[in-house]
C-alpha cells in the first residue's frame, strides 16, 4: 500500500546579519510522524539559543534524517542572500529554493510551509501546497523541517565561530545583530578596514564605526 506523506518545510537564519539562511524540507508518514513526535519534535525556536537547545536539535535532526522518509536542504550563502535583497526579493529567494525542495521531494499528498504571505505565491506552481503562519506548531513534518533547517544553520555559524576564535575570542549573539554582534564587526572593522565576509553586506550595519552608510569603509587601511 502506498504510503501517504506529507511534506514540511521551514527556514532557519533569515534574520541574522551574518552567515547563510538554511531551509529544510522534511517528508512524514504516519508512522514517522508518531515517533518523532514522541521523540520531542517540535518547534526548533521552544529549544532556546543556548548549549542545551543546539544540542537538543542536533539529536532530533540525527533522529529526523533516520526516521524520515525524506529530507533535503538548501543553503543560502551570503552573496545570494545580498544579491536578492539588493533587488527586495528576499522572499523570492526562499520561494525559489522551496519550490527546489518541492520538485526534489516524493510525491506528497500534503506540502506544509510555513508563512502565509511568503509561501502562498507557490500555489501557482504547487496547487495543494499549504502556507501556513506558524506552521510549526501545529504540523509535526513542519516542526521537523525547522529542527533541521536550525540544527544546520548552527553547526555553519559554529564553524564561522571557530574560524574567529583565536583572533577575536567567543563570537557570540548567534550572528543576529545585537550587541554582541555589532561589537565583533566593530573590531573586525577596525583591524582589518571591512566587513567579515561571512557578513551580509545587505544588512544595516549602521553605527558600526569605521563603516559608511553603504557598508564601505570610510577609510583605506594599509594592507598588513
Amino acid at each position: 500500500m502506498t504510503r501517504q506523506l506529507v511534506l514540511g518545510i521551514d527556514e532557519a537564519g533569515r534574520g541574522p546579519g551574518i552567515g547563510p539562511m538554511v531551509l529544510a524540507a522534511v517528508a512524514l508518514d504516519d508512522v514517522s510522524e508518531a515517533l518523532l513526535a514522541q521523540a520531542g519534535v517540535r518547534d526548533s525556536k521552544v529549544f532556546g539559543s543556548g548549549t542545551a537547545g543546539r544540542q537538543a536539535r542536533a539529536r532530533l535532526a540525527a533522529l529526523i534524517r533516520e526516521h524520515a522518509p525524506f529530507t533535503s536542504i538548501e543553503i543560502c550563502d551570503v552573496s545570494d542572500v545580498d544579491a536578492y535583497v539588493a533587488r527586495s526579493a528576499l522572499n523570492q529567494l526562499e520561494r525559489e529554493r522551496a519550490s527546489l525542495l518541492i520538485r526534489r521531494a516524493p510525491s506528497c499528498s500534503r506540502i506544509i510551509a510555513d508563512g502565509r504571505t511568503l509561501f502562498s505565491p507557490l500555489a501557482a506552481e504547487f496547487a495543494h501546497i499549504e502556507a501556513v503562519d506558524r506552521a510549526e506548531a501545529a504540523h509535526t513534518a513542519v516542526a521537523a523541517a525547522s529542527i533541521c533547517a536550525k540544527a544546520l544553520r548552527d553547526d555553519l555559524f559554529e564553524a564561522i565561530a571557530l574560524r574567529y576564535r583565536p583572533e577575536f575570542g567567543a563570537l557570540r549573539g548567534g550572528g543576529y545583530v545585537n550587541p554582541a554582534t555589532l561589537a565583533f564587526v566593530a573590531e573586525y572593522v577596525r583591524r582589518h578596514g571591512r566587513l567579515p565576509p561571512e557578513a551580509r553586506k545587505s544588512w544595516p550595519w549602521r553605527g558600526v564605526p569605521g563603516l559608511a552608510d553603504d557598508n564601505s569603509p570610510t577609510t583605506a587601511l594599509p594592507a598588513p
